[in-house]
């Protein structure tokens, strides 16, 4: 187990600040708060070694580097995790192509996901730049119900971008 924290005998200070709980709060010499926590059965562990003097704890450290563990899982599971899904179309994606995948844009937005949608041009058919334009911002505009767009259209070498996250 890596110790993010100084414990017991790793202590190198004179005297450190003791907090915490069934323990006299105030300056210990170090020795005497390892003799007290050693007649406890538990760890001196070093909590805030920027302090001056340090502040240290008398715990069980196994305990505690397990709680800590806990806490950032418990983080992790409430952060938000963006998922983006794409769109692809042609510049002359015919109309029930374009309503088929609007229907699955407007599913991605209410599930809570982010769509970006892209015209992509293959070989000649860059010519056709304003219609790609068009038809992102046809697809902005049938959309703004279920979402805001949140990156206009733009192009990115032979694509056509546009990103639309979805309202709370």
């Amino acid at each position: 187990m890596a110790a993010n924290h100084r414990i017991n005998d790793k202590i190198r200070v004179p005297k450190i600040r003791l907090v915490g709980d069934n323990v006299e709060q105030g300056v210990y010499n170090t020795g005497d708060a390892l003799s007290m926590a050693d007649d406890m059965v538990l760890d001196l562990v070093e909590i805030s070694p920027n302090a001056d003097p340090p502040v240290c704890k008398i715990i069980d450290y196994s305990k505690f580097m397990y709680e800590q563990r806990k806490k950032q899982k418990e983080l992790a599971a409430k952060a938000v995790k963006v998922v983006i899904k794409e769109i692809r179309f042609g510049p002359n994606t015919s109309d029930h192509d374009y309503e088929f995948k609007k229907k699955h844009a407007i599913e991605f937005l209410q599930s809570g996901a982010k769509v970006k949608a892209f015209v992509f041009f293959r070989g000649r058919s860059i010519v056709y730049k304003d219609k790609g334009e068009i038809l992102l911002l046809r697809l902005a505009q049938d959309l703004e119900e279920y979402g805001k767009v949140e990156h206009m259209p733009s192009m990115d070498g032979k694509k056509m971008n546009l990103t639309i996250a979805p309202k709370k």
